[in-house]
């Protein structure tokens, strides 16, 4: 029998036109609309204690996730490899929006996840900015290797106002960031203490303070393991000594990799213990990806330095 604090799991798999609920064994659908959200909303609110388990879907949960927050009733948006892992754990193959919904509830119910807290308008936004500006950079990117092929003069001559195009569109960009840096003292004290350390610009500390709004939160070990640069083992039988790294945000190991090269060169602790570990034989990859990992440590510290009532967080560091 349930108790009156019982949590309730409320599995709910998201799809860009559908949000499938699975709660209490009962399977309902609902449209992935302002209106289908509230029909949802209305119905979870007729459940003491219940606690909604989706995953992450590369943006389409976001809607739900926010409305969730405002009603408000606790969500967890986790790791679709976890789920889907736990799911082959359980015995089931098979994969479809009921099935899915299913097993977010058993992983809820089994897991026990804690929620995911709610994020600021300012982080939203920054989130968004850094996404636009790396599109940018990147089709910037694209274009100037192409630019060798082009030969023909109005193709050159609109190549050249693509370029310029591009250009304004990163600059005006990073107005926007340093406008929105402006309006939040707290945002732009973390930002400025980043750039302070060698090899980090104002690119990769927006990016990674957008996608790793937990530094200065987590110990050295938590912080290594979110960005998916902890090293784990791949060991068996006579297989020894193997370590890979994965997972993780991509976001924020882009972001270090070009902070990693610069700070591997103008950085003088991270110079030296690059350079000792490809004196120990280590390969540029993996000596550089240990430079990664030292850099977003510090960067940890640091921001934990200037946050005090963060400081006890990773205590256990």
């Amino acid at each position: 029998m349930q108790t009156k604090n019982t949590v309730v799991y409320a599995g709910v798999d998201v799809a860009k036109a559908t949000l499938q609920l699975h709660l209490q064994g009962q399977q309902i659908e609902f449209s992935n609309s302002p209106n289908g959200l509230k029909q949802l909303c209305t119905h979870l609110q007729k459940v003491p204690n219940v606690h909604v388990v989706c995953e992450a879907t590369g943006g389409y949960e976001r809607d739900l996730v926010k409305t969730m927050h405002q009603v408000p009733i606790p969500i967890s948006v986790m790791n679709p490899a976890l789920v889907r892992a736990a799911t082959k754990a359980a015995g089931q193959r098979a994969k479809s929006d009921p099935i899915d919904a299913r097993m977010l509830t058993d992983y809820g119910q089994r897991y026990q996840p804690k929620p995911t807290p709610p994020t600021s308008t300012t982080q939203d936004r920054l989130v968004a900015l850094t996404g636009w500006l790396k599109q940018l950079i990147g089709g910037r990117a694209l274009a100037k290797t192409q630019a060798e092929h082009h030969q023909d003069p109005f193709v050159l001559k609109q190549h050249a106002k693509l370029m310029t195009s591009i250009q304004s569109q990163i600059e005006a960009v990073e107005e926007q960031i340093e406008a929105l840096l402006e309006q939040d003292a707290a945002l732009k004290q973390r930002v400025s203490c980043l750039v302070e350390i060698q090899g980090v610009g104002s690119r990769t500390a927006w990016m990674v303070l957008a996608h790793m709004p937990e530094l200065g939160r987590l110990n050295r070990h938590q912080v290594a393991a979110l960005a998916g640069l902890a090293p784990w083992t791949r060991e068996s039988g006579k297989m020894k000594g193997i370590c890979c790294i994965g997972g993780g945000r991509p976001e924020v190991r882009l972001a270090l990799y070009m902070a990693a090269l610069s700070a591997a060169r103008c950085n003088p602790v991270l110079r030296t213990l690059y350079k000792r570990l490809r004196a120990k034989g280590k390969v540029a990859k993996v000596a550089l990806t240990a430079v990664m990992r030292r850099l977003l440590i510090y960067m940890n510290h640091c921001i934990k330095a200037i946050s005090p009532e963060t400081a006890t967080a990773g205590a256990k560091e």
